[in-house]
């Protein structure tokens, strides 16, 4: 699958969210939960996974949930910095 149809795919996805999606991303978006910066219907490669946590290097799929995803950040140890350039 090339690029332009993954992102296609990604934008069709966003905008047709199942009823859990739309409850999870709304806990998730602007930074709400843990002051965490999320993505949703994000590619990686050629797939798209649901939601996206890039500082903690974390994937969620649908079948996750808020409990789950605290206990997992709390339990990684905080990413260290590669740059001063904020990445």
């Amino acid at each position: 699958m090339n690029t332009e149809k993954v992102l296609i795919n990604a934008k069709t996805l966003r905008t047709k969210q199942r009823e859990a999606e739309q409850r999870l991303w709304y806990h998730l978006r602007a930074h709400r939960f843990m002051a965490l910066k999320f993505k949703r219907q994000k590619p990686m490669g050629r797939f798209i996974v649901d939601f996206v946590c890039v500082e903690h290097r974390l994937i969620i799929e649908i079948d996750g949930v808020l409990e789950q995803i605290r206990k997992t950040i709390a339990l990684s140890p905080s990413p260290s910095p590669t740059s001063g350039r904020g990445e």
